[in-house]
């Protein structure tokens, strides 16, 4: 007997929180101090030497980073808002089909038709490399690294979304012609994008500059409600797995490393602290 897609969401949902809440994961990350995240400005002086080696191009530094990224992920902050936004998925899956069904109207199409552009991956891409671009023109070190956070979020966002859809293949609510035959629902893509981005901002600029930004992230997921693209449950987790990659992104703390060691009559494991 075939699985109904709702009751497979569920039980991922329910993985994902539960997983997301065992103590234990082997963290890559010192403890988090607070809410686990170091403001980008506070980074440890350089090495001595490390101004006589040859830059790294955008490719190559862009590589590096999203490796250094992906390590950041698995850290405690991270598991707080895994946590969450699946408990908070799994609490909303019950009324999705509800909630779009108040949501899903002709008389406000206007005002919600620009979210599904905003929130694209063409015009995330755009304005992020547009940011880095503009820096490096400027010969503005703040402004670039910005626009490469933005580019790296949007990357990994990208990257998660199609992943996790192929895993979870919920059938989205409506489908629309020209989209691929199995176009799938969980999680919401633009949701995922833009919080992403939003947080990218107020990791870098604050709360107040970030704002503006995370008010827009809230437009795209509604929008996608409104358009019966996504369920309540998609665009939630969604959202909060942008923010753990907004966050991942920006993490500029310390680097925690185990590894075994000999000793006389013995061994041991050795840790190590990189600042």
């Amino acid at each position: 007997m075939q699985e109904q897609p709702g009751r497979r969401v569920r039980s991922t949902l329910a993985a994902l929180a539960i997983a997301a809440a065992l103590p234990g994961s082997g963290f890559a990350q010192a403890p988090d101090a607070g809410t686990g995240d170091v403001a980008v400005g506070q980074q440890s002086p350089a090495p001595s030497g490390a101004q006589d080696r040859p830059a790294r191009g955008f490719l190559s530094a862009l590589a590096h980073n999203l490796l250094d990224d992906i390590k950041h992920i698995p850290r405690r902050n991270s598991v707080y808002w895994l946590a969450g936004g699946g408990a908070l998925a799994l609490a909303v899956h019950p009324a999705d089909g509800e909630i779009n069904a108040r949501l899903v109207n002709e008389t406000t199409d206007t005002l919600w038709r620009p979210g599904h552009v905003i929130g694209s991956p063409q015009v995330v891409f755009a304005g992020s490399s547009a940011l880095y671009v503009i820096g490096r023109i400027s010969g503005s070190p703040r402004l670039r690294h910005l626009g490469m956070d933005e580019i790296e979020a949007a990357l990994l966002a990208e990257a998660f979304t199609h992943g996790i859809k192929q895993i979870v293949r919920r059938d989205r609510p409506q489908p629309v012609g020209g989209e691929p035959a199995r176009s799938f629902s969980f999680p919401s893509g633009h949701a995922m994008m833009t919080f992403a981005a939003a947080t990218v901002l107020q990791q870098h600029l604050g709360y107040r500059a970030a704002i503006p930004t995370y008010l827009v992230a809230s437009y795209v997921a509604m929008s996608r409600l409104h358009d019966n693209r996504h369920f309540a449950s998609d665009v939630v987790f969604g959202a909060a797995l942008g923010i753990v990659i907004g966050r991942s992104v920006t993490w500029h703390g310390r680097n925690f490393y185990a590894s075994p060691m000999l000793v006389p009559h013995g061994g041991g494991i050795q840790l190590a602290l990189i600042r």
